[in-house]
């Protein structure tokens, strides 16, 4: 996909892998040509890209916008200023500290996309499902089974049972298990691992909640999950988009996290406490 940094619209970045090529040839277009595509009209759009009118309608549908209008809107409130043109890109020549900052500032703009993305509906449907839940499961490989294990060291301290699996087969095992109490917490970046969608699919079966955290909303995790979370880094050369999006997936478990300790506010406490008790008694011996 090609990229031009002036344009923020993260719904494009997200939903681009499952785009059709003529829905890609207008993605592309606008992220080329943001100011010249916000004063066209669709046949216009439609003839610049090669495409027609109704592809251009269901592109903006697509996306979750109304119409062109909708999707112009939401443009135009994205473009910024083309001083940071350059600004993304690590050079081999890049100082330490243009480096940090480059890396630090796509780091902010990622968690300021994912804020565009969030559904703020849908992360409080997640913190309820998760509160109520009797057993919760985090799956997920490679970058992801960090968040995975993330979730496990973090989430038992509201005395639920947590367990992250970033074994396929020891995912299975766990999903066979599962029932409609429970709940999986599935990371992926590209929300497309075989396996990992296997081992939703079993816990589907069994009637367990699924909460996907994801990079692409209409993903093939996102299909198959109750919930879906949607944040996405972005892309810096030497660093890929997987790394970056692995940083704004754990904002997204820090933000389940501070609802739960919110919602399960008494017993939450009343957890810290016991834990902090026992760590002192053990830093004492």
């Amino acid at each position: 996909m090609k990229k031009n940094p002036i344009v923020q619209l993260p719904i494009l970045r997200s939903s681009y892998e499952n785009l059709t090529n003529a829905e890609r040839r207008i993605a592309d277009y606008i992220m080329d040509n943001p100011h010249t595509f916000i004063k066209q009209t669709v046949s216009d759009i439609a003839s610049s890209t090669k495409s027609s009118e109704i592809t251009v309608s269901r592109f903006c549908k697509k996306l979750g916008f109304n119409g062109l209008q909708n999707l112009k809107i939401a443009l135009a409130s994205g473009i910024k200023p083309s001083n940071n043109l350059n600004y993304q890109n690590i050079e081999t020549t890049d100082s330490y500290q243009l480096i940090a900052g480059k890396i630090f500032q796509n780091i902010t703009d990622g968690l300021n996309d994912t804020l565009k993305l969030l559904n703020f509906a849908d992360v409080d449907h997640a913190v309820t499902l998760l509160s109520k839940a009797k057993r919760i499961a985090a799956y997920g490989f490679g970058n992801s089974a960090t968040i995975c294990k993330d979730i496990e060291t973090r989430f038992i301290r509201f005395g639920i049972p947590v367990q992250a699996y970033s074994d396929s087969h020891q995912q299975f095992t766990s999903a066979s298990l599962l029932n409609k109490n429970d709940v999986i917490i599935a990371v992926s970046h590209t929300g497309s691992s075989t396996e990992l969608l296997e081992s939703v699919k079993i816990a589907k079966q069994n009637a367990a909640k699924i909460i996907a955290i994801t990079s692409y909303s209409n993903s093939a995790l996102s299909k198959l999950a109750d919930i879906t979370l949607t944040g996405m880094g972005r892309e810096v050369h030497y660093r890929s988009e997987a790394m970056a999006s692995r940083l704004i997936h754990i904002a997204i478990v820090d933000l389940l996290y501070t609802g739960m300790s919110i919602k399960k506010h008494t017993s939450y406490v009343k957890n810290i406490n016991k834990m902090r008790k026992v760590i002192a008694q053990k830093r004492n011996t």
